[in-house]
């Protein structure tokens, strides 16, 4: 697929980001889900082999195509690896799947009620490789707590400079403030970040787009002028945290919006598995997942 292909298939294409780019902190979390104990790694370089391993497995899965999977989001150690011999992008490539990249290095502690991106001091470095890769695009994670207007103002003004340094590299970034939907302000949350990303959105230069990862809305169809925004070449929801069958319903609410999840596609995978059942598990979360994406019921044409 040419950089022109990839533009098309995420702007109308059929189905999902697969968000494949645990880290650091949440890699040992991913493990014990699939079925990894804590005690089968002695270093970091073991628990990251262990992950690749679990990538791989996925990515190599017949289950996983570009038919219902139309793009997937790397860690930067998965990115360097290997899939079945090719370069872990080019695997994606292969099978007709938009590969992206996870830039964020963390998260700084929490103020204002939200939590900022740490600083990225080689991150021109990173996407000159990751471009050279073939890689289309970055993902970038912020979270918001609480409804604090100052706090979210500077988490949206910060996806969007970052943002800038991805299309200076000819690259998509994929701007992600994800509300807690643990937040006892969730629906405040909501529509503060609406006004804040609509206000970034009309700040950009003209011929720039950029794609949004955004939390299921409390209120479905809050995010609508978001979809609707020439601006913005997709909007794609994060799990944050619901049960696959949950996170699937209140995605099926939000027309235009589709799924970018984690552990809500890897929740039923166990390393213990045979090729069979993995295959199997794998492909009725996809299945699930796609249909979230493509099949909108009644609330989301009335909302």
């Amino acid at each position: 697929m040419q950089t022109s292909e990839m533009t098309a298939k995420m702007a109308k294409g059929n189905g999902f980001i697969a968000a494949l780019d645990q880290s650091g902190g949440s890699t040992p979390k991913a493990l014990k889900g699939y079925g990894v104990a804590d005690d089968a790694w002695s270093t970091e370089e073991e628990m990251f082999g262990l992950i690749h391993e679990m990538r791989s497995r996925i990515i190599s899965s017949p289950a996983f195509t570009g038919d219902k999977v139309i793009g997937a989001i790397l860690f930067e150690r998965t990115m360097d690896g290997t899939v079945e011999g090719k370069p872990t992008p080019q695997a994606l490539i292969d099978k007709g799947v938009v590969p992206f990249i996870k830039i964020d290095k963390g998260l700084e502690d929490e103020a204002n009620g939200v939590q900022m991106m740490k600083p990225m001091p080689t991150l021109d470095a990173l996407l000159e490789k990751s471009k050279a890769l073939g890689v289309f695009g970055t993902k970038e994670r912020s979270v918001i707590n609480s409804a604090n207007e100052a706090g979210i103002a500077a988490v949206v003004k910060q996806q969007f400079e970052i943002g800038q340094q991805v299309i200076s590299h000819g690259m998509m970034p994929i701007i992600e403030p994800e509300v807690n939907i643990k937040s006892e302000t969730r629906a405040d949350c909501d529509k503060i970040l609406l006004a804040e990303i609509l206000k970034n959105l009309d700040a950009l230069p003209e011929g720039q787009t950029v794609m949004l990862k955004l939390s299921l809305p409390v209120v479905p169809g809050t995010f609508d002028p978001l979809v609707e925004h020439p601006k913005v070449l997709r909007v794609v929801a994060l799990s944050g945290g619901y049960k696959r069958p949950e996170a699937c319903a209140e995605l099926a609410k939000n027309k235009g919006i589709i799924a970018s999840f984690s552990r809500a596609l890897l929740e039923d995978l166990r390393a213990q598995m045979s090729d069979e059942e993995f295959d199997k598990a794998l492909g009725a979360a996809i299945d699930e997942i796609y249909t979230g994406s493509t099949q909108k019921t009644a609330a989301a044409a009335t909302a």
